[in-house]
């Protein structure tokens, strides 16, 4: 290697061949690198960069910028539910989005709904909202609570609604502080067992 280094130094045309190896190298390796794996399975070319998660004060979710930040004391599962549903919070609507895959281009209500679920390992197939309302337990959950009916489904996650509907710019999957349905009801109120 001395001696390949040396002639590198003494031949500039060597000298290049070994810089555009050393490219194309760094180059071939780099797109592997960068690929992030997104939920699904289906691979992103913009990774997630991981960052600490934030928590609230206990209790209740906290809403900065349109992002759920997870209270400190809230099951592991539900942060993952609030870490999910944050991946696509600035998703547009689309019907029926989110229910051929878990990655998708936008969501509709019960596709959010259901990745939101799916981010807490608390389902493993999406659903429609008809048979959300037949789902999990009866009443509402201590942390997550999905209300549905044979139109509509938007949850409650530890005391911030996920919902597509009520939007004051754009529409799809959203934070919002009010609790109060933005759509018709009436709805059935469903939680998934121990939270």
């Amino acid at each position: 290697m001395t001696n390949a280094f040396g002639a590198a130094r003494r031949t500039p045309a060597l000298c290049i061949s070994m810089a555009v190896l050393a490219v194309v190298a760094a180059l071939t390796l780099l797109p592997a690198a960068v690929k992030a794996e997104t939920p699904g399975g289906v691979a992103s070319t913009t990774p997630e960069l991981p960052t600490p998660t934030p928590t609230a004060p206990p209790g209740k979710a906290m809403l900065v910028n349109g992002r759920a930040i997870p209270p400190a004391n809230a099951p592991a599962a539900v942060k993952q539910v609030i870490a999910a549903a944050n991946k696509i919070r600035t998703k547009p609507y689309i019907y029926g989005g989110g229910h051929g895959r878990w990655w998708d281009a936008g969501y509709d209500c019960s596709g959010a709904v259901s990745f939101a679920l799916h981010g807490g390992s608390l389902i493993t197939s999406p659903m429609p909202s008809g048979p959300m309302a037949g789902w999990g337990e009866a009443g509402k959950g201590r942390w997550v609570t999905v209300y549905a009916n044979g139109g509509h489904a938007y949850a409650v996650i530890a005391g911030l609604r996920w919902d597509t509907a009520g939007n004051t710019s754009g529409t799809g999957p959203r934070w919002h502080k009010s609790l109060s349905a933005a759509a018709s009801g009436p709805f059935v109120a469903r939680h998934p067992t121990g939270y």
